[in-house]
């Protein structure tokens, strides 16, 4: 039996175990509907654009996908307002909203999407998050990249405390549904990723998150989700499937040839595999490569690539 067969074997019984004594098997997110916020870059282009582009604009801001949290857009003292309405409208629709936080000091080691709040902030930004949110209930994506990034941006020790931080606050919220930055398939080893979300407190939250603003195919992040699962005691994992159609070409910036890919879905066998989500939102930027504007800023060349593939 191959390393990865063993790991998957291994996953299975630790599956029936939690059955069994009844610990963490329910999946939180099955039987929910997602929000779809009205108002994102893709709404906002399909209302300024005609034709077929408007067309495949509008598909694309119909599919719910997260809402990212930086302090640049809302500051500490914003952030919390913002959030509790975003949470009100999803609260009226009877869906659940999907936040992606991203704020984390020395955000992407000064790279692309450089920024985040300073060390001395970063604690009380995500309070006011958190107390937006109060009691209800909310999917939180925290800090993508933060722990996979740690040998450039600052070192292990700094990095897991910062997020292990925003754990313990966060978790004070029962409403949350907490995912941490769990890297991908083609990343960081399982050993090294899994010694990083340990460290950073996930046996307190439901699991991590892959693929996030990636385009690794799916079947890649279930084999590398359940290897990492197990070395993690059992944690559960979503999946970033909002541009793995055509799965990935080792670019992670605004490759060419990339396709959207399945819509969010849950998925319902018992096992770590929460669900499939859209975490990155397609057509927005993954920075300035590859004809692409600056990190975040909405690009109509390239959601039209994603979405006639």
């Amino acid at each position: 039996m191959s390393i990865a067969g063993g790991l998957a074997f291994i996953a299975i019984v630790v599956w029936i175990f939690s059955l069994v004594l009844g610990g963490g098997s329910v999946n939180p997110l099955a039987g929910k509907s997602f929000w779809v916020n009205p108002d994102t870059s893709a709404s906002r282009a399909a209302a300024q654009t005609t034709g077929s582009d408007a067309a495949a604009f509008q598909a694309l801001a119909a599919v719910p996908s997260a809402t990212w949290l930086v302090p640049e857009d809302h500051p500490t003292g914003e952030v919390g307002g913002f959030v509790s309405g975003l949470v009100d409208a999803a609260d009226a629709a009877s869906a659940l909203p999907i936040f992606t936080i991203y704020g984390i000091p020395d955000r992407d080691c000064s790279n692309e999407s450089a920024g985040g709040t300073t060390l001395e902030d970063y604690p009380n930004w995500v309070a006011a998050i958190g107390d937006g949110i109060g009691k209800r209930a909310a999917v939180i994506i925290l800090e993508p990249d933060s722990l996979a990034l740690t040998d450039s941006c600052g070192g292990a020790d700094a990095r897991t405390a910062l997020i292990s931080s925003a754990v313990d606050t966060l978790t004070t919220h029962p409403g949350l549904i907490i995912y941490l930055d769990g890297g991908h398939s083609t990343w960081l080893t399982p050993q090294k990723q899994a010694d990083l979300l340990n460290r950073s407190g996930i046996s307190k939250v439901r699991g991590f998150a892959t693929n996030v603003s990636n385009f690794n195919a799916t079947d890649l992040e279930i084999t590398y989700g359940n290897e990492l699962s197990v070395l993690t005691g059992g944690s559960h994992y979503v999946i970033d499937t909002s541009r793995n159609g055509n799965g990935g070409n080792g670019d992670w910036c605004n490759p060419s040839g990339r396709k959207i890919g399945a819509q969010p879905s849950v998925t319902s066998d018992g096992g770590p595999h929460d669900a499939d989500l859209w975490i990155k939102t397609p057509g927005e930027s993954d920075g300035m490569c590859n004809g692409g504007p600056a990190s975040g800023e909405w690009w109509p060349a390239g959601a039209l690539a994603l979405v006639y593939g």
